[in-house]
């Protein structure tokens, strides 16, 4: 796959492809999107927004969950808000999630038959690791993206002149509601 990108890239490269691309790393409309990386959003969700490139910053994770309020997705809203001027965030869920489904339980076992051993599984648990909050996933999609909403919200470094919604698109039609 590697050989098959890098032809691509040269090629992308050498035809200046890229120069419909250019931006600078300012967000245009000022705002930040926490969503999911599932593959059906990677162009469905900014095009839902109408959004081209430069217009946010994008932040993607399994399932657009902001899991700590120190960890590595508030750490680039920060950045965002601090270094790069994003006023406006949006934490945006999607219907049928598979994040939503992940079992911890499940998929520790998948990592045994992969290699990982009981004893990698253990110290990882003595250090303090619930596997079931990092690797589980959530029963209820609006629940998960107000978790967020309000976990930015309440964040001692968040100034209040920063504004956050939660928002779900339909994985299929990329329409959007939002939640109150």
């Amino acid at each position: 796959m590697l050989k098959e990108i890098l032809a691509y890239n040269r090629e992308f490269v050498d035809k200046k492809t890229y120069e419909k691309y250019l931006t600078n790393k300012y967000p245009d409309k000022k705002t930040a999107i926490v969503s999911c990386m599932d593959t059906r959003l990677t162009e469905l969700l900014p095009a839902a927004l109408g959004f081209k490139n430069g217009d946010a910053k994008i932040i993607k994770n399994a399932g657009g969950v902001i899991s700590h309020p120190f960890g590595s997705v508030m750490r680039s809203i920060l950045i965002g808000i601090y270094e790069l001027d994003v006023r406006e965030i949006l934490v945006i869920g999607h219907t049928d999630c598979g994040a939503r489904c992940t079992d911890s339980k499940n998929m520790i076992e998948i990592m045994k038959d992969r290699g990982i051993t009981q004893a990698d599984i253990d110290r990882i648990k003595y250090f303090g690791i619930d596997f079931d909050s990092w690797l589980g996933g959530f029963q209820d999609l609006d629940q998960s993206i107000k978790k967020s909403v309000e976990m930015i919200k309440n964040h001692p470094l968040i100034p209040e002149d920063v504004t956050v919604y939660g928002l779900v698109i339909d994985s299929e039609t990329g329409a959007l509601e939002q939640l109150v």
